[in-house]
């Protein structure tokens, strides 16, 4: 596990754009499901990335 080199960002854009194609979400929805507990528990930091880097 020590040489898992993951792009947590790169993961937050991925992430967003594939909750964008299922149905609309405001930038801050976006942000709020992808950094939530129950979604996809990124850092706030990365779910603003990505839905900014999504389109949003």
């Amino acid at each position: 596990m020590d040489s898992l080199n993951v792009d947590w960002d790169a993961q937050a854009v991925k992430s967003a754009a594939s909750y964008l194609k299922l149905t609309g979400f405001s930038c801050q929805g976006l942000i709020d499901q992808l950094s939530s507990q129950h979604g996809e528990k990124f850092t706030v930091a990365q779910a603003r990335h990505g839905a900014t880097q999504a389109g949003l």
